[in-house]
């Protein structure tokens, strides 16, 4: 029998540096899918090589037709995502149609976090696994998405993370509005240098901190200057909702740090947990997720029945009477079939969203990725400022161009720092092939001088 060899671990970028982004996974989990497809098959992170035969043939560069598809789905399925997000947290629902005595009946809102966080991860793990199915080469078996046990630590400690952050977000709504959430999400590379510098001591550019700065800047100044609303002026003050909120989207970027430094470690650590791609990523970290979201919809009902304490000590800014959310939220939603149709819309765009962002990284650089996702945030804020009426002062704007310009700025400097390596390597290797040359030209000579001596 030919002796197998184990496939060479493929190099990947870390997550902080390609995306800056779900859904956002969200966005979450489309980083490291780059090379995902490269070399060999692999099946549970181990090579099949029965001679030649397995061997993948050589895909051809990507044209411009793929490119258009790609940036066209990306920008379709998280512009949609992001409309009917905003569609579902803001929209207020009439309790019951308006009569000649009551023309304006009271209202209600979607605010089940954990039954829309559920569906969204059921959606992308089913999705997932069906970009991991067809994108398996024929004759091949799927990869696993638990290929050892050493990969479950991590891969629970990630669909935690990422399950806890978004109440967090979702809670944040109620003392900030969508724009300023959409504007502070932009600021992902703040969290993971802080997860970096403190747990790791990592050290940045000198233009990585002066980005953050700007981004910083950006947030406060769209947030100082936000006009606010008469009814959120009478509740409390603003400025304190405003701070409140930003601290709870602060703790929603710090877990969606967390995530992406585990995922960091998971991809690179070939040799403790096998080759794994962003596929079976998205596929585990979905599928975990939904797994534990369900055991929380279905338990907190008998535990707060014996000890109404015990959801208090949970870390999620949830009050007690969350405990009946899921028979809440099918009772919301089958009064309201608008809302029904929209979390579901919202659930399929973001699975979608996912798989364009893992086929666009495993054909493309991922710094095309990081333009394309700079430019989507901005169209977001637009098109959410025009689609729902929002206005915004000068100040506000000058709050947006403090914090895309400095995004902007960072993926301009990452493009010329790729740009150097490339030539560098380029150089590097003309200099060896002169070298080669030169050797092979001075062995000629002597043994010319051989034959003639």
């Amino acid at each position: 029998m030919a002796r197998q060899k184990q496939a060479q671990p493929v190099q990947r970028t870390p997550s902080s540096e390609i995306m800056q982004e779900p859904p956002d996974l969200p966005e979450p989990n489309a980083r490291q899918q780059a090379n995902g497809h490269a070399g060999k098959p692999l099946a549970n992170g181990n090579a099949k090589s029965k001679g030649d035969a397995h061997v993948a043939p050589h895909d051809s560069s990507p044209g411009l037709i793929q490119l258009a598809i790609c940036v066209a789905g990306i920008y379709a399925s998280f512009l949609s995502w992001a409309v009917l997000q905003e569609a579902i947290t803001t929209t207020p629902y009439p309790v019951r149609p308006p009569t000649a005595e009551e023309p304006e009946p009271p209202t209600e809102r979607f605010t089940f976090s954990i039954v829309l966080n559920t569906i969204q991860s059921a959606f992308a793990a089913i999705t997932g696994f069906l970009y991991l199915y067809f994108s398996t080469p024929k004759g091949q078996k799927v990869p696993s998405i638990f290929p050892n046990r050493q990969i479950l630590f991590p891969l629970i400690l990630v669909s935690i993370t990422s399950s806890l952050a978004s109440p967090f977000g979702y809670a944040s709504l109620g003392h900030i509005d969508y724009l300023t959430f959409i504007l502070a999400k932009s600021c992902k590379l703040l969290p993971v240098m802080f997860l970096h510098i403190t747990l790791f001591r990592k050290r940045y550019p000198l233009y990585k901190y002066a980005v953050v700065l700007l981004v910083t800047l950006g947030v406060a100044t769209f947030t100082l200057y936000h006009q606010g609303t008469t009814k959120k002026r009478a509740a409390s003050t603003h400025s304190g909702r405003s701070l409140y909120g930003l601290f709870l989207l602060f703790i929603n970027l710090l877990l969606d740090g967390l995530t992406n430094t585990t995922q960091d470690h998971v991809f690179s650590s070939p040799d403790r947990y096998t080759r794994y791609t962003g596929p079976q990523m998205m596929v585990a970290q979905n599928f975990l997720s939904t797994i534990l979201t369900i055991t929380y919809l279905l338990t907190t009902p008998y535990l707060l029945s014996s000890n109404s304490t015990i959801l208090s000590l949970l870390p999620v800014p949830i009050p007690p009477s969350a405990g009946t959310e899921l028979s809440s939220a099918i009772a919301f939603l089958s009064r309201h079939p608008q809302a029904l149709k929209d979390v579901l819309g919202f659930a399929a765009c973001g699975a979608v969203g996912q798989v364009f962002i893992f086929y666009t990284l495993s054909k493309f650089s991922s710094l095309l990725l990081v333009t394309v996702t700079v430019t989507r945030k901005m169209l977001t804020m637009l098109l959410s400022v025009f689609w729902f009426g929002h206005s915004l002062t000068r100040g506000q704007w000058l709050g947006v161009l403090l914090v895309f310009g400095g995004v902007g700025a960072e993926g301009f400097v990452q493009r010329k720092e790729k740009k150097a390596k490339e030539r560098a390597k380029a150089a590097a290797a003309v200099k060896i092939r002169k070298r080669s040359s030169n050797s092979s030209s001075c062995c000629v000579v002597l043994l010319f001088l051989c034959l003639f001596c």
